[in-house]
């Protein structure tokens, strides 16, 4: 007991107190954006995109990035010759409709995130999961094909730093004790059965989260033989969580969305 007292005196409190207030974003490496006063329309980050998120309209001068297929490379920041091309601190971008994230220009709502009541959503979130759920939201995590690099993320949810469980919210081993399932991966040929199994496991009312690029649009591997073009092609999709991979607060953020969504 005298050893617990000790280490509680010892080591200060980490886990952070997002949502209920925002974090420090400054040291965030996250989506690109272009301005589109500097940019000269030389179309170089289109045909370096890997991923081919860069989109470009030279009769109406517009260009944008789709974040649902941007992969977080830097490469357009890097090659750009006039430095139109920057890279972004923010991280809180999930949609509840793909559309949102498929812009012919990029345009970011910073007083939608700046100006957001983060401790009215955290209570809302603890009133609809207790309303809708019961006492807490159940997930099901699902790899449909990943890199792992967003199951990294999502693991990351659980560590002292983030404890989603202060929120209600844990993670289960059974689609059939969920409420919602998070899917990461392109949906590739082999796991297209096992998600829509996992799903008509899953009992109603239930909710799907896409999160990275791969889960939304297929990334990097889009068109592909052997994968999907985002896994909304096999599951209806509640919420998208754009990123390569997106950070553990902005699949946090995307949660919140995804329980609004329920009435």
């Amino acid at each position: 007991m005298f050893k617990s007292i000790n280490k509680i005196i010892k080591y200060r409190r980490l886990t952070q107190d997002y949502p209920n207030k925002p974090i420090d974003s400054s040291l965030l490496i996250c989506v690109p954006e272009i301005d589109a006063e500097k940019c000269t329309m030389c179309g170089e980050c289109v045909s370096r995109c890997p991923s081919r998120a860069i989109v470009i309209n030279k009769d109406t001068k517009e260009i944008g990035i789709n974040l649902d297929e941007c992969v977080v490379c830097t490469l357009c920041e890097e090659i750009c010759p006039v430095g139109a091309a920057k890279m972004t601190n923010q991280f809180e971008l999930a949609a509840k409709n793909r559309l949102e994230l498929r812009k012919s220009t990029l345009v970011i709502d910073e007083n939608s995130i700046l100006d957001a009541d983060y401790e009215a959503i955290c209570s809302e979130l603890k009133t609809n999961i207790h309303k809708v759920f019961g006492r807490s939201l159940k997930i099901r995590e699902v790899d449909a094909g990943s890199c792992n690099g967003c199951d990294y993320e999502i693991n990351a949810l659980n560590n002292p730093f983030n404890d989603i469980e202060r929120l209600g919210i844990s993670f289960v081993a059974s689609p059939r004790h969920a409420d919602m399932l998070l899917v990461t991966g392109t949906g590739t040929r082999n796991m297209q059965l096992a998600l829509a199994k996992t799903y008509n496991a899953t009992p109603d009312p239930k909710l799907v989260v896409a999160v990275g690029a791969c889960a939304c649009s297929g990334g990097i591997f889009r068109d592909s033989y052997a994968s999907g073009n985002g896994i909304d092609s096999i599951v209806p999709v509640d919420v998208y969580v754009p990123g390569c991979p997106p950070r553990p607060q902005a699949i946090m953020y995307g949660l919140l969305k995804a329980i609004n969504r329920i009435k």
